[in-house]
């Protein structure tokens, strides 16, 4: 006789997902690896927030933007990034046109 559970593609849907984790792991081992996973991820944080500075400053350089103090510049940075790109485009596009209009002598 053939049980449904010996029966091939009767396993719970569950077991690929279990079948490789360790049985009998206490709740002390599995808090040491969670905080080995943390420290590993806090590691792969900061080696890419030191890849995007440098990527940020090659785009900076030529800009004009490198002349600002350390604080102007993040200043600047974090008001533009509470507006958001394209908001943020499109005010400084507006203010460039207004400082245009007003710099030119008036054709009355």
């Amino acid at each position: 006789m053939t049980r449904a559970w010996n029966s091939p593609g009767s396993r719970s849907e569950g077991y690929e997902r279990t079948k490789n984790m360790p049985r009998n792991r206490s709740a002390i081992a599995a808090l040491q690896k969670l905080e080995a996973d943390r420290e590993a991820l806090d590691a792969k944080q900061r080696e890419l927030e030191a890849q995007a500075a440098k990527e940020l400053g090659q785009i900076i350089l030529g800009t004009g933007l490198e002349t600002f103090s350390k604080k102007g510049l993040k200043q600047v940075a974090e008001a533009l990034g509470k507006l958001g790109e394209t908001a943020a485009i499109a005010k400084l596009a507006e203010r460039s046109a207004a400082r245009t209009l007003t710099a030119s002598p008036s054709t009355e």
